[in-house]
């Protein structure tokens, strides 16, 4: 049986537009219910795809192993790792630990308790402490199935790059869009939830409604301000006619979606786009993103100032920018010995 995910614009508000169908177009009751009751919580559009994208995954694996989601233990956990592990492309470790997540959200959901231990029985131990890296450790122990995790390393994209990969641009939209993520560190959903009454030119700050739906003030540089206004005054399309009565801030331009909101996968075409052009395979939106932080970093900034710009829920998120990039560690490195040889050189007579 085959079993599919599809988008409801129609449903009601307190509905999930996401819904889990099977192979004759009948609704998975049990996915279905979950996804209403994160709709119910306020969990944004793109929280709730990725839930159900992941309760599309664990339903064909259901239907696969015949497995009940009431029958599922920790010996069961295991089995479907195992399978995800199995399979190519294999699935990275933070994909597999968010599937498994939401498999026992969805189970405690329906059964009102946690996934029982079965034959397998996982205890794990770590330490805790603050998210600055003082005071004393905590043990913890959990039972819940978790994969490793590589640790991220943000790699921000150096001057060069930057440089070279905003001179591919032609079109006043186009820049704005880098340069809001270049200069206030916005992400490319961020970006394409931007509305004209979001931006206030007069007092040099933008509203920009981030994660969680949860909205923050931003300033506008002058560098921004100046390529907005010759976007908005030369490009923009006008969008006055009942069809086409756009709110948003970077609407399509071309073609038959002519003053239409622009998608993400238009937003991903464009940088694939001046990937190619500018040969700089690194330059993707959240990268920018990246190299916005790590600037900031370096220039000093307080670390709940810079979480309140990108956005960040918990600081241990925005302390992955205080870690040293490589080209950073090679420029100290380059100034120690330096120093150290200046210093070790005899004197001349």
């Amino acid at each position: 049986m085959t079993f599919q995910l599809i988008l409801r614009n129609s449903s009601p508000p307190s509905a999930s537009p996401y819904r889990l169908l099977d192979g004759q177009g009948r609704e998975l009751a049990w996915a279905n219910a979950f996804l209403d009751a994160q709709r119910l919580r306020q969990l944004s559009l793109r929280s709730l795809r990725a839930y159900g994208y992941d309760l599309l995954h664990l339903a064909r694996w259901l239907h696969l192993k015949r497995h009940r989601l009431a029958k599922i233990d920790q010996s069961t956990l295991l089995d479907y790792v195992r399978y995800q592990l199995d399979q190519l492309p294999k699935p990275a470790p933070s994909t597999v630990n968010h599937r498994l997540a939401v498999l026992g959200c969805l189970y405690r959901f329906h059964c009102g308790c946690e996934i029982p231990g079965g034959k397998a029985h996982f205890h794990r131990s770590y330490t805790t402490r603050s998210p600055l890296g003082y005071g004393r450790s905590h043990r913890r122990v959990t039972t819940a199935l978790r994969l490793r995790q590589p640790r991220c390393v943000v790699v921000p994209l150096s001057a060069d790059q930057v440089a070279g990969f905003w001179k591919s641009f032609r079109t006043f939209r186009d820049l704005a869009i880098v340069a809001l993520m270049l200069l206030d560190g916005l992400r490319s959903c961020e970006v394409l939830q931007l509305q004209l009454e979001d931006l206030s030119f007069s007092e040099a700050h933008l509203c920009v409604l981030g994660k969680g739906n949860k909205k923050r003030l931003l300033p506008l540089p002058a560098e921004i301000i100046e390529v907005l206004q010759n976007y908005l005054r030369c490009e923009r399309p006008l969008t006055n006619s009942p069809f086409l009565n756009s709110p948003f801030l970077f609407v399509s331009w071309k073609g038959r979606r002519r003053g239409f909101p622009m998608a993400s996968a238009g937003l991903r075409s464009l940088f694939r786009h001046h990937r190619l052009s500018s040969k700089i395979p690194q330059a993707n939106p959240h990268r920018f993103r990246h190299t916005f932080g790590s600037d900031m970093v370096r220039a000093g900034i307080s670390l709940p100032a810079l979480m309140h710009l990108m956005g960040h829920a918990q600081i241990h998120t925005t302390m992955r920018y205080v870690q040293l990039a490589p080209q950073d560690v090679w420029q100290e490195y380059a100034r120690a010995v330096a120093q150290r040889v200046r210093l070790s050189s005899p004197e001349t007579p």
